[in-house]
């Protein structure tokens, strides 16, 4: 139940049921003046039917926000978390972490426009992105209202949630009026599907939860082998076609679809303290990690690239729990972009049944010396005899403490 006075708030609305569910319940519970902002994110579905859906809720047409954000999800968002090698407890790239702080930006940013006093999500109480949601609001704007209505309607069940939407003619799919076999969230980046027939790790992921890959064991009998140039440790183009951000990753996400690539079964720990089983499908993203470590790994010397890996997973748990407008996290972006600089170049990715391969790298900046590496008669001098010294410096510390165990 409302217990502040509101006048106008912002929600982010997909235009799906639980959304008009909210929308409806906002004006009936707070008597509020809704204004909905739905964002076009790459999730693969038209999302100008919501302007109908809000409409229809009463919405004023000014009160309507639509806006298409992928180049700059993509560019200001995906890209500077993958220059980091962002990976989550050892696999999830974080494809819906890292769209909440986008949607909260965005619905600030409304507020502002509109003069509304508070905002409002969808996520439940028992998940992250309630977290990751509100963090990023407060972040913005300290004193916003904001109101999560799975933490206070009364509803009980999926069935007193449907009787509410034919109470107030909001229009339910046939496929609503039973239990959902499980929940998806997508955009560009990625696709996540939890609950329900998922609920048991045990149980294998039944196919038709896939939507972004195709069975590797169904992929083409072939390699497929590209190019990706990066430039200051973004991609910026494929086979040497120059492509914008979110029109590269679209294609990465075409051919990891075709080849079976990016699928991962996890089980992963929330923030607010529980396990939960999501099968993610992350095929561009999954091509552009391996084709980003690919070029530093020519490109970022020995101390740069180790502590960068040190830090990642830091920087991964803020990313995750909703941190991404903290100051902490722009500290480590700070020190990621700077390592940036040099890495430049084009790496050679291999496709096949699953599997991401990097077959070749090059770069201007390469720090690679053939010479002194090769096994033959170098032209760099190499003088063999000075690894005994190094050796015997570095295992100082060990013959002195084998002498006293010895003692």
């Amino acid at each position: 139940m409302a217990t502040k006075p509101v006048k106008k708030v912002v929600l982010a609305y997909s235009g799906g049921l639980d959304t008009s569910i909210i929308l409806k319940w906002l004006q009936t519970e707070y008597g509020a003046e809704v204004v909905t902002f739905t964002a076009d994110l790459g999730q693969g579905e038209e999302i100008e039917p919501a302007r109908a859906k809000a409409l229809a809720a009463g919405v004023k047409p000014e009160n309507i926000f639509i806006e298409d954000v992928r180049e700059e999800f993509v560019r200001d968002y995906v890209f500077p978390m993958f220059r980091a090698n962002t990976v989550y407890e050892g696999q999830y790239l974080l494809g819906t972490s890292i769209a909440r702080p986008l949607i909260a930006k965005k619905q600030i940013e409304i507020a502002r426009k509109v003069g509304a006093d508070a905002v409002s999500h969808g996520a439940t109480g028992k998940g992250n992105d309630q977290v990751r949601f509100e963090l990023g609001y407060y972040a913005l704007e300290p004193d916003i209202h904001v109101i999560a209505p799975w933490r206070e309607w009364d509803f009980k069940s999926r069935e007193a949630l449907l009787e509410f939407a034919e109470k107030h003619q909001i229009q339910i799919a046939k496929d609503k009026r039973g239990e959902a076999p499980f929940s998806v969230d997508a955009n560009l980046l990625h696709s996540s599907s939890e609950g329900k027939v998922l609920e048991d790790p045990a149980v294998e992921a039944p196919e038709f939860v896939h939507m972004r890959t195709i069975a590797p064991e169904d992929a083409p009998d072939k390699p497929h082998v590209f190019t990706i140039d990066f430039e200051k440790g973004d991609a910026v183009a494929i086979d040497g076609v120059a492509m914008s951000p979110a029109t590269l990753l679209t294609k990465l996400n075409e051919l990891g679809h075709d080849n079976g690539v990016g699928r991962l079964d996890l089980v992963e720990n929330r923030f607010v303290g529980m396990k939960s089983r999501g099968v993610y499908e992350t095929p561009g993203g999954t091509i552009l990690l391996a084709a980003h470590r690919g070029v530093e790994s020519i490109t970022l010397d020995r101390g740069s690239m180790h502590l960068k890996d040190e830090l990642m997973p830091k920087y991964a748990s803020l990313v995750y729990n909703g941190f991404w407008f903290a100051p902490e996290r722009e500290m480590l972006q700070a020190a990621i972009d700077y390592s940036q600089q040099k890495v430049t170049g084009q790496v050679r990715v291999k496709l096949y049944k699953g599997n991401v391969s990097i077959i070749g790298r090059e770069s201007p900046y390469s720090l690679y010396d053939q010479d002194l590496v090769t096994f033959e008669e170098g032209k760099v001098a190499y003088d063999h005899r000075d690894a005994g010294g190094f050796i015997k410096l570095n295992a100082l510390r060990l013959r002195v403490l084998a002498k006293r165990d010895k003692r």
